[in-house]
């Protein structure tokens, strides 16, 4: 009798040791995630800057990952409309520059656990630019290689961004867009370079994956 007493008292130790060892362990795991935040937007923004001094504006938009809430990467196109102008002899016209660029968009955030964040979007794309007359005739005539040319751009810039909510953030900001040379007959534009200032928003999803459970051990 004794000896199944002290059988029976072993295996309740034996078994409530590895119930607390288990529940210790899942404690552990619980409290051991990492709380890594993953985010995806689509953004929409409008500009207005200036090319040769000329007024310019310009709409865009990106899609992007978000990593962390600190650093963005995706794609970005642009697409701009600057009032040149310029008197083309062989149309007999004013015309005004138009064109568009796309391409990889970086963004490291600063302050990111803020409401507001600073942060410095860089755009490395290519494009086309050429001219349209300033009365939007309907006018049909055939473009030729000398009316487009291929632009390479290279935007760096400085945002705000105000964090709204989960799914929404604004951003305001300026930028200074750099090309290379163009060449179209009768333009005295030879770079689009310039600067511009704008608001964007972004909606989506910016903190997948949070832990919103994790807690001090």
């Amino acid at each position: 009798m004794i000896h199944q007493k002290s059988f029976f008292l072993l295996i309740v130790l034996l078994f409530t040791s590895l119930s607390y060892a288990q529940e210790d362990e899942e404690y552990l795991e619980f409290n051991d995630r990492k709380n890594v935040v993953h985010g995806v937007y689509l953004g929409l923004n409008t500009q207005f800057g200036e090319i040769e001094g000329e007024p310019t504006y310009q709409g865009g938009l990106k899609v992007a990952y978000v990593a962390n809430q600190q650093f963005e990467v995706g794609f970005a196109g642009n697409f701009f409309y600057s009032v040149q102008d310029v008197f083309n002899s062989g149309r007999a016209r004013d015309q005004d520059l138009i064109g568009a660029y796309g391409g990889l968009h970086l963004e490291p955030i600063l302050f990111s656990k803020s409401i507001i964040n600073l942060s410095f979007p860089l755009l490395i794309g290519a494009g086309a630019v050429g001219y349209v007359d300033d009365n939007f005739d309907d006018e049909d005539y055939e473009l030729t290689e000398d009316d487009v040319d291929a632009i390479f751009v290279l935007e760096p810039g400085v945002s705000m961004l105000f964090n709204v909510s989960r799914y929404l953030q604004l951003e305001a900001g300026v930028k200074y867009r750099f090309s290379n040379k163009i060449d179209l007959d009768f333009s005295p534009v030879s770079r689009i370079n310039g600067f511009s200032a704008g608001l964007g928003v972004k909606i989506g999803v910016f903190n997948m994956g949070r832990n919103r459970y994790k807690k001090s051990i």
